[in-house]
């Protein structure tokens, strides 16, 4: 794997840092605004058993052993959760085991608590090979499962995929990758208007894997048929398909009008100009708006050249495109660089935020139950943010993988 010289070293050192233990202590921590499902309380107090959030005790009520931490003047959120990354601090979920440990905890150092690990086009045999590796993750608990993307894409939506891997979204073939994912298959991403589209979005539908549209040349009215046919979701909208038009207004139309589908936005000021996140924003509803990175392995490290899949990628001032042809080839996007620059150069509520990255992805991967929102019985996974939405602290299931930084 290519990685700037000297980089990977800085992040193998974050990623092996003393991580605090794993107890059954309480933990209340106080002053801070917190954002609930039900809006922000602005002196709040979220108190830690173990793993999960606890029922809250009055205030005044004494703590026993509990460790009080202070962080007024802070925001606590819940850890982000992000449906479609490839990678990052050096490392592929195409690649080793050790490669996939190392992605999943540069993107916790910047909040993910939740992840689905993406794929990018390959040979089928080396696509069912990997699911393998990244179900046993999954199962583990390490990753929220798997989403395949490609290879059953349109090649004249193809972006940063090898058009000489690509092939048509055959069920039978469809079936190849979820078998192989031992059901952590969550999503799979096609260009439903090819043959066998439609047919393998009824087979996801049917199997609980989401059907989600993407790297697409199809019409107004194909997308609309593959969202009867079970389709839920929009791989980052705007982009790898066609642009919205006022005669032939293409999947973009169709997939923001149903209140079916939710729609992935890639917020890292390339991918989307403002104007189109807020055009997604007020028409699909802050309830059907997913935040995702689409990262690749420069996220959490810099500027070089790196691979996608077999695809040679450079990466300039933190913008990724392929070395032959340009096409902008994922992301370098963490969440809570999403998360900040949704509310100072966007403009949108905190609490809108929060939902684009926390509870709708949740609700979306049926993990609600569990994770997502900051109530008691939850995972305590939380995100500590200053007042200019800096990260400042991460916790997952009760231990700090970023310690409080309240200096």
């Amino acid at each position: 794997m290519a990685t700037p010289s000297g980089a990977r070293g800085t992040a193998r050192q974050a990623a092996t840092r003393p991580q605090p233990a794993t107890g059954a202590r309480r933990q209340v921590l106080t002053g801070a605004r917190v954002v609930l499902p039900t809006g922000t309380v602005p002196d709040g107090r979220v108190t830690i058993d173990g793993t999960k959030i606890a029922a809250e005790a009055p205030h005044g009520t004494p703590q026993g052993t509990a460790t009080v931490i202070d962080v007024t003047g802070h925001w606590l959120v819940p850890g982000f959760i992000d449906l479609h990354n490839h990678g990052g601090g050096g490392a592929s979920f195409s690649g080793p085991a050790e490669d996939v440990q190392q992605a999943i905890h540069t993107h916790r150092l910047h909040g993910t608590t939740t992840l689905v690990a993406s794929t990018v086009t390959d040979d089928m045999d080396i696509l069912i090979r990997q699911a393998g590796l990244l179900s046993e993750l999954a199962e583990q608990g390490d990753l929220a499962g798997i989403h395949f993307e490609g290879p059953f894409i349109s090649p004249c939506r193809k972006g940063a995929h090898s058009e000489a891997l690509l092939r048509d979204p055959e069920p039978a073939e469809v079936r190849k990758l979820i078998d192989a994912a031992r059901g952590q298959a969550r999503m799979v991403t096609l260009a439903t208007e090819l043959p066998g589209g439609l047919d393998s979005v009824r087979l996801l539908a049917e199997h609980g894997v989401i059907a989600a549209v993407g790297h697409t040349d199809a019409t107004y009215e194909q997308t609309v048929q593959a969202i009867e046919a079970g389709a839920t979701v929009a791989t980052h909208l705007f982009n790898a398909m066609p642009p919205l038009g006022h005669r032939a207004p293409g999947p973009i139309a169709a997939l923001l009008e149903d209140e079916r589908v939710t729609v992935e936005l890639i917020n890292d000021g390339t991918h989307l100009h403002p104007a189109a996140l807020e055009l997604a924003f007020r028409h699909a509803g802050p309830g059907r708006v997913a935040f995702i990175t689409d990262a690749m392995d420069a996220a959490g490290i810099g500027d070089g050249r790196y691979l996608l899949g077999p695809l040679e990628v450079e990466v300039s001032e933190g913008v990724a495109r392929l070395v032959e042809g340009g096409s902008i080839a994922g992301s370098t996007l963490t969440q809570d660089r999403a998360f900040q620059r949704a509310v100072t150069i966007d403009r949108l509520s905190v609490e809108d935020v929060v939902a684009a990255l926390s509870a709708n992805p949740a609700r979306l991967l049926g993990v609600d139950d569990r994770v997502g929102s900051l109530e008691p019985g939850k995972d305590a996974d939380l995100v500590l943010l200053d007042e200019n939405f800096e990260l400042k602290g991460v916790m997952r299931k009760g231990d700090w993988v970023v310690d409080p930084q309240l200096a």
